[in-house]
């Protein structure tokens, strides 16, 4: 199952891009006796809209323009679900033993998401009541991708 994250933004600081970089590196080796993967990220742009809801409407179809009828969508929303990291692999696993050939995560704007992106949703997804900057929350999601793919492997990475 091809790992999309889409995300409106791009990540300026270095330092996150890295650790972006190094869990996709590893997600991609240890993704791939599962089949998981390869992940890819899709960085699109802010809105220029003059108002919140032009800003989510515009945000929201172009994060769902290239998903197709098949592919499941994971919206990260803070009102979303609270899941354990075993949770989160269980979902995955399901998910790629459902079929599907693609599961995108999309990660809104500063405003959130627009209802083009909540209708599409299978899950919407909290990583928690904090609240993270989009890059930082972007390493979170990659993390946990990381860290899904090790438990379904067995692998002592995860040792809750």
């Amino acid at each position: 199952m091809r790992i999309a994250i889409s995300a409106i933004g791009k990540l300026k600081d270095a330092e996150e891009r890295a650790i972006v970089e190094r869990y996709v590196k590893r997600l991609n080796g240890a993704g791939r006796p599962l089949g998981l993967g390869p992940i890819d990220i899709h960085e699109i742009p802010e809105s220029r809209a003059p108002d919140t809801g032009e800003r989510k409407r515009d945000e929201s179809v172009r994060l769902i323009k290239d998903i197709g009828g098949g592919d499941t969508v994971v919206v990260l929303e803070p009102t979303g679900k609270l899941l354990t990291s075993e949770a989160f692999a269980g979902f995955v696993r399901d998910t790629r033993d459902g079929g599907c050939k693609s599961c995108f995560f999309l990660i809104g704007g500063p405003d959130g998401h627009g209802e083009a992106a909540l209708g599409r949703a299978s899950l919407k997804l909290s990583l928690g009541a904090l609240t993270l900057p989009h890059g930082l929350a972007r390493v979170v999601l990659i993390e946990q991708l990381y860290r899904a793919a090790t438990i379904l492997s067995g692998h002592p990475y995860h040792r809750a």
